[in-house]
């Protein structure tokens, strides 16, 4: 019996471990859980949410590309008065020593012409190209449509 709750909670614990140790590296950026919200059927566009953090010299991010959607962008979000805009942005920059957070209602990635809805529990490849650190793939998780990146920290 006491093997059986030990083994149960290594199984556990390396669980939790994995599902935490979903980052990536290019260079000095730590890319932090990759996520994209789940979209309905006929959506034609989603986002893509993820930290990104420089423990080296000033870089940016230029671009973003996946399989999933016809183009993918780089866009930022901000209250114009009491209008929500959203704009495409040429690159996000990532100072040197900072942590750029890519999330809803700000910075993000948009996946536009979905060739496929995004479900839940699927996940997906991102090619990061950054100006210094270069490019990276990345493992996307696609997550509930009301998730946040709060949910795994």
């Amino acid at each position: 019996m006491k093997f059986h709750h030990i083994l149960s909670s290594v199984v556990l614990g390396v669980a939790a471990l994995a599902a935490q140790a979903h980052e990536f590296k290019a260079g000095a950026i730590t890319i932090g859980h990759p996520y994209a919200r789940a979209t309905a059927p006929g959506q034609p566009a989603g986002g893509g949410f993820l930290k990104l953090d420089n423990g080296g010299a000033a870089d940016r991010l230029l671009s973003a590309s996946a399989d999933v959607a016809n183009s993918v962008e780089l866009h930022s979000m901000k209250m114009d008065g009491d209008v929500m805009q959203m704009r495409q942005v040429e690159a996000i920059d990532l100072p040197a020593g900072k942590t750029v957070e890519l999330k809803p209602g700000g910075l993000h990635i948009m996946f536009i012409g979905l060739k496929a809805p995004l479900k839940k529990g699927d996940s997906f490849p991102l090619k990061l190209k950054f100006e210094k650190a270069g490019e990276v793939t990345v493992q996307v998780n696609v997550e509930a449509p009301g998730a946040s990146s709060e949910m795994k920290h």
